[in-house]
């Protein structure tokens, strides 16, 4: 396996690197590097300037408005977008319903929905989990009642994120109860604006509005926004969750997180005239996460000149990669956070929610970067349980792989 860059992929780096250092508002990129809440207008904002460039969807062919990139091209960008400190968009649109649309839906409906998906004219979110079915997610209970021309849609889902701001949902509903639980499922595409819905907030323990509960109650819904066959949503469903895995962090937001760290365990700020970065216990696990993250790095590139000697993707289901991915990544952005409460000490404490929201102007507790610490390493708790949590992942992994 090849390990190194080819020399078109470093100047692919130069030219990303420049472009998000030129065209990334600086309004954003302090909140970015100081955790304060976005707003949509700042999301859709950053979409569009991507849009402007033709990079919004690194993984769309150019065929329907992608950049065609290979790869190791698109593993540059995302890398170089976390290193630059720059926002990240909201993901269930082009990240993971869009190549769905691509590789399973109708030339009718790619006609209709990739466009405003892709200039951001459309925001989306994801109708997966329920009260009663999160990682279990073939448990679920929403049903889709033929009528017609229209499905009638009721149920309730959860943990439904920034569906406050979306336009679409993408959600699986069961539409038959015949033959095992994952079948009988469908994928449906649903207008948020259609009557019957409600949408109601969820505040996480950061204390912030992302993610919320969605009643729907009679909602009719075109049989013609379905995805793929009838009763068959089960396999577009973990061909989805496998593209949400891969979307679950940037390596170079991890980097820049290390960064942060290894700058704040230097200072002897909270740590009485000896820096942390001098306590031998303390830097040992600094370089135990960081050792961690390299690993994690030369297994994304060992993916990628796999899937590059295979072929792209296109409409086939990843495999452990992204079982593997998503543990590994979301384990080791929470080492991280807790390293960095740690390293802030009783800076960290402070609990200054108002000061995440838009258009606070108090002086800081302590440094300025600890305002968000504690907010941050509680919201990222929910990494390990999103996408299916990590002890299903290991059991999916010992009996797929291991034969368990």
């Amino acid at each position: 396996m090849d390990m190194t860059f080819s020399a078109d992929d470093a100047a692919f780096r130069v030219e990303v690197r420049r472009f998000l250092a030129e065209a990334t508002p600086l309004e954003l990129k302090y909140k970015v590097e100081n955790g304060i809440e976005m707003q949509r207008q700042d999301v859709v904002g950053w979409h569009k300037i991507l849009y402007d460039k033709g990079w919004v969807a690194p993984n769309w062919p150019a065929a329907h408005g992608g950049p065609g990139w290979s790869l190791t091209q698109k593993y540059i960008f995302d890398e170089e977008l976390g290193l630059a400190g720059a926002p990240r968009l909201v993901v269930f649109g082009v990240n993971m319903c869009g190549p769905v649309l691509i590789g399973f839906g109708t030339e009718e409906q790619k006609r209709r929905f990739l466009p405003p998906m892709l200039s951001g004219d459309h925001i989306w979110c994801q109708g997966y989990s329920e009260p009663d079915a999160g990682s279990d997610l073939a448990s679920l209970r929403t049903t889709a009642v033929r009528d017609g021309d229209e499905w009638v849609i009721n149920g309730a889902k959860t943990w439904t994120t920034k569906a406050h701001w979306s336009d679409w949902c993408f959600l699986l509903a069961r539409t038959s109860s015949e033959g095992k639980k994952q079948e009988g499922i469908s994928f449906i595409l649903v207008d948020l604006k259609t009557p019957g819905i409600e949408i109601r907030p969820i505040i996480l323990m950061d204390g912030l509005h992302e993610t919320n509960m969605v009643f729907y109650s009679d909602v009719r819904v075109p049989v013609e926004n379905t995805v793929g066959e009838i009763h068959k949503g089960w396999s577009i469903g973990k061909y989805l969750l496998a593209h949400e895995r891969m979307s679950g962090g940037s390596l170079g937001q991890h980097k820049t997180l290390l960064r942060q760290l290894k700058d704040i365990a230097a200072q002897d700020e909270q740590s009485g005239g000896r820096p942390l970065a001098k306590e031998p216990d303390f830097a040992s696990r600094i370089a135990g996460v960081e050792m961690e993250l390299r690993t994690l790095e030369a297994f994304n590139m060992r993916a990628i000149d796999k899937f590059s000697r295979d072929g792209e993707l296109g409409g086939k289901a990843l495999g452990a990669e992204a079982n593997i991915f998503k543990i590994r990544n979301s384990e080791i952005l929470q080492r991280l956070y807790e390293l960095k409460v740690e390293a802030i000490a009783y800076y960290a404490m402070p609990y200054q929610i108002a000061a995440l929201k838009h258009g606070w102007n108090e002086p800081a507790v302590g440094a300025e970067y600890a305002n968000s610490c504690m907010p941050n390493y509680l919201h990222f708790r929910k990494v390990s349980i999103y996408s299916g949590s990590n002890e299903i992942q290991h059991n999916i992994l010992a009996k797929a792989q291991l034969g368990m």
